[in-house]
């Protein structure tokens, strides 16, 4: 059964935007939401325009720089702290990676704060989040493959912190989902050359890691998907739940729909049905971001790659009102 209304809407779009990508990234500082990176044809990047969406007049524009900026790359992250905005990683077509950078909302002004040589080693599908003071960032494919690391950026002390890594039982994955919650680190999925459907749990307070077992609607292994927090709940959407024999170069099996899990009783529901034209295209490899449109908290989904290989340019929200929560 169907227990929640499908809510899904198509936001309008006015402005010279991003268009058509996938492997972006997307954050909102206030009601701006910022959009960078991404690839058209697969492994091909774009360019290295910071685009602003007002979620007010729904319009487009590109932000004003100054600065040393990130170059053009894809499968790259970014996360808000205050009025700055902090972009990791991702790559170019020749597999050179971008360090991590700021850009202040305020100044228009992009800092490089870690070039790849000093800080973490080069990557891209990685996974960021964030809470007021660090960036989190988790796995990712580096230069020597994909990686199970967790480390931080203290935006305070200007340094990056290294975790216990996630062990045997969490494989070295790309494209995971990277939430946090109350003081602790999800990670849940992922893609190690195949598509994972476990999930591990990292306190940041005992700095150790559990493997977590969930019942209820469990979703099926995915990768490249949006994963967002609403109070104790994780929301996703979306992803690949398999791959394309052409793995990169070829759009595999996508989802369409909506899970949240419980991270007290660990219980999934599928809070999503409804008729399938009345959905977004299933989709993978898009960008996101937990926004506040009209008042309502939701989450904001910007292009992607869809079952026919194409690259999408819509704006769709769906509000965590429907979420069915008490």
């Amino acid at each position: 059964m169907c227990p929640v209304e499908n809510k899904w809407v198509k936001v309008s779009q006015k402005g010279a935007g991003p268009g058509p990508r996938s492997s972006h990234a997307m954050t909102v500082v206030g009601n701006k939401v910022y959009c960078f990176g991404g690839e058209l044809k697969p492994t091909i990047h774009i360019d290295n325009d910071l685009y602003v969406f007002d979620l007010q007049s729904q319009e487009w524009s590109i932000a004003p720089a100054t600065g040393e900026a990130p170059f053009p790359c894809f499968g790259v992250s970014m996360v808000t702290i205050g009025k700055t905005i902090y972009v990791y990683g991702g790559r170019d077509d020749q597999r050179k990676y971008n360090g991590l950078y700021s850009y202040d909302t305020v100044t228009n002004e992009w800092k490089m704060l870690s070039p790849v040589e000093e800080g973490l080693p080069g990557r891209s599908y990685h996974s960021m989040a964030c809470d007021d003071r660090k960036v989190y960032v988790f796995g990712g494919v580096t230069a020597k493959g994909r990686v199970n690391t967790l480390h931080a950026y203290d935006v305070v002390d200007q340094k990056w912190v290294e975790y216990p890594d996630a062990g045997e039982a969490c494989k070295g994955r790309g494209a995971p989902g990277l939430v946090v919650v109350e003081g602790k680190i999800w990670v849940l999925f992922g893609f190690d050359g195949n598509e994972l459907g476990d999930i591990h749990c990292f306190d940041l307070a005992s700095e150790k890691w559990t493997a977590v077992e969930t019942t209820g609607d469990v979703p099926s292994a995915r990768s490249v998907f949006p994963a967002v927090s609403y109070g104790k709940y994780i929301v996703i959407y979306g992803g690949e739940e398999e791959p394309h024999e052409l793995m990169h170069m070829g759009a595999g099996k996508m989802s369409g729909e909506v899970y949240k899990l419980d991270t007290e009783t660990l219980v999934w529901e599928r809070i999503v049905c409804g008729k399938e034209e009345e959905k977004p295209s299933q989709r993978g490899w898009c960008a996101f971001t937990a926004a506040v449109k009209d008042g309502e908290e939701g989450l904001l989904v910007h292009g992607g790659n869809c079952p026919t290989n194409e690259r999408l340019d819509d704006l769709v929200f769906w509000g965590f009102s429907h979420l069915n929560v008490n």
